[in-house]
C-alpha cells in the first residue's frame, strides 16, 4: 500500500466516551454511534468486557475497595481506545467513567495526539431505576441500591455540564439524534477540569 493510501487509512482519531449510570442508555447509544459511524472503521468497546477479563481477584466494581482494580481497568480501556484510535478506527466506549476516571483517558488523548470526547447520559434517577430493571441482558446490573448508588455518584461528582444530557423520557432514536448532532458539531471535547 503506498504511504499516503496508508495515512488515509488511518486518518479516524476520535474516542468518544459514552457514560451514564446503569439504565442510562450509554450501550445501546455508543453501539449505533459505531455501527452509523462516518468514518470507514469504527469499533465498540464495552467497558463491562474488561471487568469480565478478570478471573482472579475481582472486586465488584461499586464497592469502595475495587478502587485500585477500577482503575487499572480504565487504564487498560484508555489504552485499548488509543490503540484503535491511532490505527484508523474512531472508537466508541460505553461505560461508568465520571470526573473520578477521567485521568487516564485525558493522559493517553494528550500523548497521542487525540481527538476526546465525552457524553453524559443522565435520565432522572427513577428511569435509571426503571430501565435497569428491565433489562434481560446476561450480567446486565439491575439491583435498585446499586444503581442509586451509581447515579448518586455523577451528581456528587458532577461532570462539565456541556457534556450531561439528560435522556429522561427520550426514545432511543431521539437519544441518539442529540449525541449525533453534538458530535457533528465538534462539541464535547474533553478538557482537564480546574
Amino acid at each position: 500500500m503506498e504511504p499516503a493510501a496508508m495515512l488515509g487509512a488511518m486518518a479516524a482519531r476520535r474516542i468518544v466516551i459514552v457514560s451514564g449510570p446503569p439504565g442510562a442508555g450509554k450501550s445501546t447509544i455508543a453501539r449505533l454511534l459505531a455501527e452509523g459511524s462516518d468514518e470507514p472503521r469504527a469499533v465498540h468497546l464495552h467497558t463491562d468486557d474488561f471487568f469480565a477479563y478478570i478471573r482472579k481477584g475481582f472486586v465488584k466494581p461499586w464497592l469502595a475497595q475495587s478502587q485500585s482494580q477500577n482503575i487499572v481497568v480504565m487504564q487498560a480501556l484508555a489504552q485499548a481506545a488509543a490503540t484503535y484510535a491511532q490505527g484508523g478506527y474512531e472508537v466508541l466506549v460505553d461505560g461508568i467513567v465520571g470526573p473520578w476516571f477521567f485521568d487516564p483517558w485525558l493522559a493517553v488523548a494528550r500523548e497521542r495526539d487525540l481527538d476526546l470526547r465525552y457524553i453524559l447520559l443522565m435520565p432522572d434517577e427513577a428511569t435509571a431505576v426503571a430501565r435497569a430493571a428491565a433489562r434481560r441482558a446476561p450480567g446486565a446490573m439491575t439491583d435498585p441500591e446499586v444503581v442509586r448508588t451509581m447515579w448518586r455518584n455523577f451528581q456528587t461528582f458532577a461532570s462539565p455540564p456541556e457534556h450531561v444530557l439528560d435522556t429522561t423520557g427520550q426514545a432511543v432514536r431521539d437519544t441518539l439524534a442529540m449525541v449525533r448532532e453534538q458530535l457533528d458539531a465538534g462539541r464535547l471535547a474533553l478538557r482537564p477540569m480546574i
